[in-house]
């Protein structure tokens, strides 16, 4: 904030100079949950032997021993393709046979699907599936007629109706892959700590075909891991839940967290975060275990997809400003919902920051603006708001063990360049994106919860034309204003909003068949699954 004041100062305050603080203050404490969780969760990285269970609020024993909690593994599908959702499912059953613990568990597939041709397939698939498993009887499916409530709403059903004789549920989404160890891991934390209603799983991204979700995952999971381990840190048992690959005791979350419609008559969309909130406010703990070994999801194939989620999520998570103001919530509660809606409030004030720079230096406010300045600036950005990935970089490099997973320092290095390349051409076109999203809202536009393509797909130079038309223009539009008034300014805003400038190039070359299958052949940001089973088929 002193930078960017500093650097506005020279030459007097204008209307757009004054604007672009006020706007950055918005911004500003987006920033510091950034750095405030990467900072101690990069320190307990680097210094504990095992940081997830550092951060646990307390010593929960050994990790073993007999199982005593029934668990019902709830699995919420709409619409997918089955042959994708089912195998996953097979190879934990498989795995819980091994394990000896397999009269604890039972699998529920609970069917929100209502296209007649699809249902008839997604039962068929699942029929065939009970039939070849050893124990069939565990092995149920549940499909409701109406999906009232969304995903919180198939989930709550199930366990109001179907859910006899069980203590936990897992709940696990359609793109969900958790080993039977992460499942047995989360059970026995439960099982040890009778005050714990919910402990959520850090989770990674699935070995990707596709060069989206590929780079995409790179930095996200190095980002993640140090982010969780700090947020872990700080917020103790009153800690998020991100909806699935999570255990939760069944009596407490039923008794405290069915979700009420909104004012407005409509549902809740973004439901985790507040049953969470719901249960820590009742007296239950909520913990975070901060490794994602064992727990994986699909990330969207395409930069469209990644929108249309990013859509969604934005949707649900501000209809949280309704709740703020409600009795039951703990101060932790009501905070972990403003984070939640942080995480896209942000993105209008930046874009408004860009185009209010771009007025400033057309209209000669950016000639007496010291370089120094901008330097310290264009510097203290990145690296603030790209600290959790950035540090989660570092740690992995110092350590031998883990640079050894993902293939070596100088492959990893190369992945990280070219993730962070990614990610500065993702961010502009995904802050236009989320504005836009912001607009519609406002206007009373409501996405509802629509069928998603997990599938690996090219997007055609016409589709992405026709999407980031708007993005590119106004890339053109912030540039030419820049260049006029100064084409220093113009370079300085290159690597922060260039994106825009290439978001469709950009959308068709991230889903490009040969630059997948080009990233795939030399390994560039292979995550360690992918390296160890490309090893193993070496050796074999």
């Amino acid at each position: 904030m002193a930078l960017l004041a500093a650097a506005l100062a020279p030459g007097g305050w204008t209307v757009p100079k004054a604007l672009t603080l006020l706007c950055f203050l918005g911004v500003a404490p987006w920033l510091g949950i950034c750095a405030g969780n990467a900072l101690p969760g990069f320190l307990i990285a680097l210094l504990s032997r095992s940081p997830a269970r550092a951060v646990l609020p307390r010593d929960i024993g050994p990790a073993n021993g007999p199982l005593t909690l029934n668990t019902a593994l709830a699995v919420t599908v709409r619409h997918e393709d089955m042959a994708q959702v089912l195998p996953p499912l097979r190879r934990l059953l498989s795995e819980l046979d091994a394990s000896g613990h397999c009269d604890r568990f039972g699998l529920f597939i609970l069917s929100d699907s209502q296209d007649p041709a699809l249902t008839a397939a997604e039962a068929q698939a699942v029929a065939d599936f009970r039939a070849a498993d050893p124990q069939p009887a565990r092995i149920r499916y549940r499909r409701r007629t109406q999906n009232i409530g969304f995903k919180a709403g198939n989930v709550m059903e199930f366990l109001d109706h179907h859910a006899g004789g069980f203590d936990v549920a897992i709940t696990l989404d359609a793109d969900s892959e958790m080993t039977a160890a992460a499942v047995l891991r989360l059970v026995r934390i439960l099982q040890a700590a009778p005050s714990v209603g919910l402990v959520q799983h850090l989770t990674a991204g699935r070995p990707a075909a596709s060069a989206f979700p590929r780079l995409f995952q790179f930095g996200m999971r190095a980002g993640m891991r140090i982010w969780a381990i700090g947020q872990a840190w700080w917020q103790g048992d009153e800690g998020p839940y991100w909806g699935h690959n999570a255990a939760f005791r069944i009596a407490p979350f039923r008794a405290h967290c069915k979700l009420e419609t909104l004012p407005d008559g409509s549902a809740i969309l973004s439901h985790d975060q507040v049953e969470a909130a719901r249960l820590r406010a009742a007296g239950w703990g909520v913990w975070m275990w901060a490794d994602d070994d064992g727990s994986f999801e699909h990330n969207p194939p395409a930069l469209p997809e990644f929108l249309t989620r990013d859509a969604r999520w934005q949707a649900g998570n501000l209809q949280y400003r309704h709740l703020l103001r409600l009795p039951g919530f703990r101060p932790m509660g009501r905070w972990q919902l403003v984070q939640a809606m942080l995480l896209f409030t942000g993105a209008p004030l930046v874009v408004a920051m860009l185009t209010l720079t771009a007025l400033s230096v057309a209209t000669g406010g950016g000639a007496e603006v010291p370089q120094a300045r901008i330097a310290a600036l264009a510097i203290a950005w990145p690296l603030t708001v790209y600290a959790p990935k950035l540090l989660g970089y570092v740690q992995v490099l110092l350590s031998a063990r883990e640079r050894a997973r993902y293939g070596g320092g100088g492959r990893f290095v190369a992945g990280a360049l070219a993730e962070m390349a990614f990610s500065l051409l993702l961010d502009p076109p995904a802050s236009v994106s989320k504005t836009v999203t912001m607009l519609r809202l406002m206007l009373g536009l409501r996405p509802g919860w629509a069928a998603q393509n997990r599938s690996q797909r090219g997007v055609s130079w016409r589709e992405a034309a026709r999407m980031f038309w708007p993005h590119t223009l106004f890339g053109i539009a912030v540039f030419a204003a820049l260049a006029r008034g100064s084409w220093g300014a113009a370079l300085w805003a290159l690597p922060f909003a260039g994106g825009l400038l290439v978001a469709i190039p950009f959308c068709v070359w991230t889903s490009s068949g040969p630059v997948s299958a080009w990233l795939r052949r030399t390994r560039l940001a292979g995550i360690p699954e992918e390296i160890g089973d490309q090893a193993a088929s070496g050796a074999s």
